[in-house]
């Protein structure tokens, strides 16, 4: 475990409040689970709360055992499960009860299955389409192995962001992410998803691992030239002595200069950006207010973005 002390812009107050117990107590009754909870985001009451905008849950499909390890994850490895064929309907049914107008949909990734889960991610957002037509859905999905046509499982149920995490720079791929998983395979699902959509694109990069400022800087630049619409940075931090040692803890100041980096040089929708940040921090509020300011719809919004490329 690093030995360095986290500095005072790290330290959170623990999630409490009413709202926050009534969604912990819905999921449990359906059985459903949350990245918020599996990977400890020390987010979860901020974004459940919704306090300046729409509440972002973040469900997490398919089970909370993964089929790979990367490390600097804290969801388990292994002793898969079968797929639990209510869950796509227990998903939209919790979403009507908790009151989202924004759902973020993720999931372990699965290997084991024919078809990565795919089939299962897509029914899943047709399922809240089809009861909650007013509700946006952004789905976080696994690389898939690269494979086109699971990829296009997606982008065919129609969600409205589709985002997909390179997680850090490319010499870092590994040791950070697992051996299966890659920083042009990960470029690949999300220029696919660019190419073939008009469905947002996200991304989000781990800062404190290693890298350097060059290599961040380069990869911005990749990802907009594979069309990427919006990223996230965060501080990395280690669940656990077995998991990957933080590097450095970056200063809030060096986030908010790429967060400018981002929007003003490469000409991101939105970058959000802090050592707090997660890759679905306040995603509803802030999509909403990138996509949806002036009355703009989502579709004029795109093509604005699209035309500073």
């Amino acid at each position: 475990m690093s030995s360095r002390r986290k500095p005072d812009w790290l330290k959170m107050r623990p999630p409490s409040g009413q709202r926050f117990t009534d969604i912990k107590s819905s999921l449990r009754d359906r059985n459903l689970h949350t990245v918020c909870e599996e990977a400890n985001c020390p987010n979860m009451g901020e974004c459940w709360s919704g306090r300046d905008g729409p509440g972002t849950a973040t469900f997490m499909l398919m089970g909370d055992r993964c089929s790979r390890g990367c490390n600097f994850c804290d969801v388990q490895t292994g002793g898969m499960e079968p797929l639990d064929p209510d869950e796509p309907a227990n998903v939209a049914a919790a979403v009507a009860e908790i009151g989202l107008d924004y759902v973020v949909l993720t999931s372990v990734d699965r290997d084991d299955l024919p078809d990565q889960g795919a089939g299962h991610f897509a029914e899943t957002i047709r399922e809240i389409k089809a009861r909650h037509p007013g509700v946006l859905v952004e789905v976080l999905i696994p690389d898939f192995q690269g494979e086109e046509r699971l990829v296009r499982k997606i982008i065919d149920a129609e969600p409205d962001v589709i985002a997909h995490n390179v997680e850090t720079v490319e010499r870092l791929q590994w040791p950070v992410r697992d051996r299966r998983a890659g920083y042009e395979q990960s470029l690949s699902v999300l220029e696919q998803v660019a190419d073939e959509s008009d469905i947002y694109t996200k991304t989000s990069l781990m800062l404190g691992v290693g890298e350097y400022d060059h290599e961040i800087y380069q990869t911005l630049s990749d990802l907009r030239e594979a069309g990427i619409d919006v990223v996230t940075l965060g501080q990395y931090l280690q669940p656990s002595r077995s998991h990957l040692d933080v590097f450095d803890y970056v200063h809030p100041d060096a986030f908010e200069t790429w967060r400018r980096v981002a929007e003003e040089e490469f000409g991101f929708l939105y970058c959000a950006s802090g050592p707090m940040v997660r890759s679905s921090y306040r995603a509803g509020e802030l999509f909403v207010d990138a996509v949806l300011r002036e009355d703009k719809s989502v579709e004029d919004a795109r093509r604005e973005a699209r035309a500073s490329d």
